[in-house]
């Protein structure tokens, strides 16, 4: 009987362990996926959330107090803005301010970045590499059939078949662990970029606040002056 199951159990040790190793970077690769769809949905949802909820915000402390206490790259933008605001307070001019908070803005977006990309590098890995794994447990179950043809001395079709086929299983793992890697990374590379520029946006948004609050604060200043 030359079924899946059946070709595994009668396969030799090392053709085994390629397949199970194979079966398990396919476990990995689909937990990443169901992990990371969940995770990017959520993000993005409540990150668009939050750019609806400060859209009519008129300073840092407006958008701050229209989030409430919600963790989010949004929130950490808007503290990073406000704390820099309260150093720099009376010491820098705007121009020094708004340089220092983009820098924290830059700082903030590809530490975020990197946290979003978790995992994808495994996908990539697993894509990458499968392929030749199970190309490794095929030559070596190909290798120990003719070893066995050549201890039978014979080449009949019935004997050899069964070898080959096993060691071609191998092959067939690798293929059914990569393609799903592939196109899964593939797929978070473009969802991963739409939220990133999400991410973008909220930066732009925390840098005009501050700069609304900068100029409000000059312009009370130069009123009080002229009084």
């Amino acid at each position: 009987e030359l079924s899946p199951w059946s070709m595994f159990l009668a396969a030799d040790i090392i053709v085994k362990a390629v397949m199970i190793g194979l079966a398990f970077a396919s476990l990995v690769t689909w937990t990443v996926f169901i992990a990371k769809m969940i995770e990017l949905s959520v993000v993005q949802t409540k990150l668009r959330g939050a750019l609806r909820k400060i859209a009519s915000a008129r300073s840092l402390a407006e958008a701050q107090f229209a989030l409430g206490a919600k963790d989010g790259v949004l929130s950490a933008l808007l503290a990073a803005a406000l704390n820099e605001a309260r150093l720099s307070a009376g010491i820098s001019s705007d121009d020094g301010i708004k340089e220092r908070a983009a820098s924290s803005f830059a700082e903030i977006v590809r530490a975020e970045g990197r946290r979003i990309r978790i995992g994808m590098g495994l996908l990539a890995s697993i894509g990458a590499t499968s392929p030749f794994v199970g190309l490794f447990g095929t030559v070596w179950g190909i290798m120990n059939s003719f070893i066995g043809i050549s201890k039978s001395q014979t080449t009949n079709l019935a004997v050899v078949a069964p070898g080959i086929a096993e060691a071609l299983l191998a092959t067939a793992c690798g293929l059914v662990a990569a393609i799903p890697a592939v196109i899964i990374y593939n797929h978070f590379a473009r969802v991963t970029k739409a939220y990133l520029e999400l991410v973008s946006r909220s930066s732009g948004a925390s840098a005009r606040l501050l700069s609304r609050d900068l100029d409000r604060t000059h312009g009370g200043t130069h009123s009080r002056a002229a009084e």
